[in-house]
Order: structure tokens, then sequence, then C-alpha cells
């Protein structure tokens, strides 16, 4: 027996495949590159939607900036009206008061209702003014509020979320509106 296991591993010799000849190994070498192609392109597609959502991200962040420097000049702008409505109506009432200081000699009586029917005037200009800069400024932003909102609501939620939304919305209506 032994002379037939020392002839059979002679033969086995002989008829050995080097390994990298083995179909084993080709597989495994297939498989590598297969792996690697398919891990590039996944990398690289990852890298992709990463930088697509940061450009998005930088985006709204920009237009919020964008809204809130609008929000700020308007306000700016607002300030500076009823400033002028103020400074106004603090030279209608020095106004005033030289007319009445002149008119005195002639009637005091007339002299008080004038200055009293000025003074109302004047008051209500400068209420008139501030309600409507007050007015206009509320309303712009609300609408900012409202519209930066309407876009973060319309990008965060999923139409399930927002119809719940829009569900909880419609049954507060009573309790809002009573």
């Amino acid at each position: 027996m032994n002379a037939w296991a020392a002839e059979t591993a002679a033969h086995a010799a002989e008829h050995a495949e080097p390994f990298y000849a083995t179909a084993e190994f080709m597989v495994a070498v297939a498989l590598a590159v297969f792996v690697f192609l398919i891990g590039r392109r996944a990398f690289n597609l990852l890298g992709v939607a990463l930088d697509d959502r940061a450009e998005k991200i930088k985006n709204r962040i920009d237009e919020a900036a964008r809204l809130a420097d609008e929000a700020q000049a308007m306000l700016a702008t607002y300030e500076r009206k009823q400033r002028d409505a103020a400074e106004e109506a603090t030279s209608i009432l020095t106004g005033a008061q030289r007319e009445a200081e002149r008119l005195a000699v002639d009637a005091k009586r007339e002299l008080e209702n004038a200055l009293k029917r000025r003074e109302a005037q004047a008051l209500e200009r400068i209420a008139q003014a501030e309600k409507a800069a007050v007015d206009e400024v509320r309303g712009r932003a609300v609408d900012v509020a409202i519209e930066a909102t309407r876009k973060l609501l319309a990008e965060r939620l999923t139409p399930k979320q927002q119809g719940s939304l829009i569900d909880a919305a419609i049954a507060e209506l009573p309790k809002r509106l009573h």
C-alpha cells in the first residue's frame, strides 16, 4: 500500500494546477473587481446626494437670511415714517402754538378752540400714521412668516402629516370663531 500511495501522490503532483489557474481563484478575483466597481459607483452617488442636500440647505438658509434682511429693512422704513410723522406733529404743534400767541390779543376763546382743533387733528394724524405703519408692518411680517412657514411645511411634511394638520385646523375653526 505504501507503493500505491507514493504512486498516487506522484501522479497528483504531476497534474496539480497552480493556485491562480483554479476556478475558485478566478471567481474570487471577479467578485473583488465587481465589489470594487459597485462600491465606487455607490460612493460617487452618495457624494452627489450629500452635495445636493447641502446645496438645498444652503439655499434655504440664504432665503431665510434674505427674508430677514427684507423684513428688517421694512421695519426701518416704517420706523423712519413714524419718526417723520412725530416730527410733523411736533412741527404742527409748534406752529399752532405760535398762531395761538399771535391771536391771543384778538380773541382768547377763538384761539383756544383753534388750538384744540389743531391739536386734535395733529394727534389724529399721528394716531392714523402710527396705526397705518403698525398695520403695514404687522401685515408684512405675517405675510413673510406665513410664506416661510408654508415653504418649510411643504418641504418637510409628508402628505399624511399635511392631511392631519389640515384636519386639526378644521376641527379648531369653531373654537376660534366663537
